[in-house]
C-alpha cells in the first residue's frame, strides 16, 4: 500500500478545496456586485483571521484559520450563514439600497443560486478542456466479450449482442452502462438488448466488485460483466466540446443525486459517506498520480459541491433558495423567528452529518482498528 505523504496530503487538499471555495464564493461575490449590493466580508475559511486586506469598495478579503469552507458577508447580514441583521433598517437609504435584504427576491435567489452555479461552470470548463486536448473515448453498447461466471453470463447475455436500455433507461454508449451498473451492486436489473435483430430482455443481478486500489482504498462497485465490442479515441472540436462537456456534467450531477437517493431510502450505508479527511487523503493520492488525476478529481469534487449546496437544507445555499421561492409565493418573508430555528436546525443537522462523516473517515484510514489494536 502506497501514501503519499502527511505533508503532501495537507498541500493537496488545501490546493484542492481553497479554488474550489474561492470560485463559488466569487460567484456569489460577482453577482451581489451586479445587483448592486455591498459586501462587506470575502473569507476563505472559518474562525480567526491569518490575513486580508480591504479593498476600495470596504471588502475586507481574508483568509480565516478553519480552511473547510467560506462566505461572503453582504451589507445587511448579521452572520456567514446569511441571517439578517434587524438593524439593516435604520440605515440611510444610500447605505440600505446595498443591503442584501433591500433587494427583490429574484435578485437575492440569483446571488445564492450564482454560488452551485461557478462550481458547475467550473467543472464545464475543465470537461471541455479535456475534450479538447485529448479528444473523446468513443464506444457503443456491442458487447465484445463476457467474463465467465460473471451476472452476465449468468443471465445468458453473448458476445455481439447490443444492450438498448437497462431498467428501462435506454443507454447509447458504454459509458452509460458503466454509470448505470457501476452505483447497482446486487441488484435485480432488466436488460434489454437486440441478438441478431431480434429484440430480447432479461432479468439481470448486478454483481459486485470488491475493488481496491494501490492506496488500499476499497469500494464495491456494480459489475455485469462484459467488455465493450470497440473502443476509439475521436477529437473534439470546439463547436463540439460545449455539448458533450454539458452532457457529461448533467451524467455527473443525475448520478450524484441517483446517489443520494440511494443512502436516503437505506439502499445504500451511510458507512459509505465520506467527508474532510477523506478528501484530504484522496487529494493526496490524486497528487502524486499527477495533474491530470489531481484535476479530475477537482472536476468531481467541484460537482459535487455544487449539488451538495442547492440541496434544501438551512445553512446551505439550497435552504434559502427554498425560503425565497416560499416568499415568492407568499407575496411576504418567511419571518425571522422560523428562519432562526430553521437555521439552527440546519445547522445541527450539518453538524451531525459532519461528525458521521468524519467517524467513517477515521475507520476507513484505519484509526479505529489501530485504538483497538492498542486497547487490546
Amino acid at each position: 500500500m502506497q501514501s503519499p505523504g502527511f505533508l503532501l496530503t495537507i498541500a493537496a487538499f488545501l490546493l484542492m478545496l481553497g479554488p474550489l471555495v474561492f470560485i463559488h464564493e466569487l460567484g456569489h461575490y460577482f453577482v451581489g456586485r451586479w445587483c448592486g449590493i455591498k459586501a462587506d466580508v470575502f473569507s476563505i475559511g472559518f474562525g480567526r483571521e491569518i490575513a486580508g486586506w480591504t479593498d476600495k469598495r470596504g471588502t475586507r478579503w481574508k483568509l480565516s484559520l478553519l480552511p473547510l469552507g467560506g462566505y461572503v458577508r453582504f451589507a445587511g447580514d448579521m452572520s456567514p450563514a446569511g441571517l439578517s441583521d434587524p438593524d439593516w433598517l435604520a440605515l440611510p437609504p444610500e447605505e440600505r439600497a446595498k443591503t442584501f435584504q433591500s433587494k427583490p427576491v429574484w435578485q437575492r435567489a440569483l446571488v445564492v443560486l450564482a454560488g452551485p452555479f461557478a462550481n458547475f461552470l467550473l467543472a464545464f470548463i475543465l470537461i471541455a478542456g479535456f475534450l479538447l486536448a485529448y479528444g473523446q473515448v468513443v464506444t457503443t453498447t456491442e458487447i465484445g466479450s463476457v467474463s465467465p461466471k460473471s451476472a452476465a453470463a449468468t443471465a445468458g447475455l453473448q458476445r455481439g449482442d447490443r444492450i438498448t436500455a437497462l431498467g428501462g433507461r435506454p443507454v447509447a454508449t458504454f459509458d452509460d452502462m458503466v454509470r448505470f451498473i457501476a452505483i447497482r451492486a446486487g441488484e435485480k436489473v432488466t436488460v434489454d438488448f437486440d441478438r441478431g435483430g431480434r429484440a430480447m430482455s432479461q432479468d439481470v443481478v448486478i454483481g459486485t466488485d470488491h475493488r481496491t486500489d494501490k492506496f488500499g482504498n476499497k469500494a464495491d462497485v456494480g459489475l455485469l460483466g462484459v467488455g465493450p465490442a470497440r473502443v476509439a479515441i475521436a477529437p473534439v472540436g470546439v463547436l463540439e466540446a460545449p455539448g458533450i462537456a454539458l452532457r457529461d456534467l448533467w451524467d455527473t450531477v443525475a448520478m450524484t443525486g441517483e446517489v443520494l437517493g440511494q443512502l436516503v431510502t437505506g439502499q445504500r450505508s451511510v458507512k459509505e459517506m465520506s467527508g474532510v479527511v477523506r478528501m484530504a487523503k484522496f487529494s493526496g493520492e490524486q497528487l502524486s498520480l499527477g495533474w491530470l488525476a489531481f484535476v479530475n478529481l477537482a472536476v468531481m469534487i467541484s460537482i459535487n459541491l455544487g449539488f451538495i449546496n442547492l440541496l434544501p437544507v438551512p445553512m446551505l445555499d439550497g435552504g434559502h433558495l427554498l425560503f425565497y421561492a416560499i416568499e415568492a409565493i407568499r407575496r411576504r418573508p418567511v419571518t425571522p423567528q422560523i428562519q432562526e430555528w430553521a437555521f439552527r436546525g440546519g445547522l445541527a443537522a450539518i453538524m451531525l452529518l459532519f461528525l458521521v462523516v468524519t467517524f467513517n473517515d477515521l475507520g476507513a484510514i484505519g484509526v479505529w482498528q489501530h485504538l483497538a489494536g492498542l486497547i487490546g
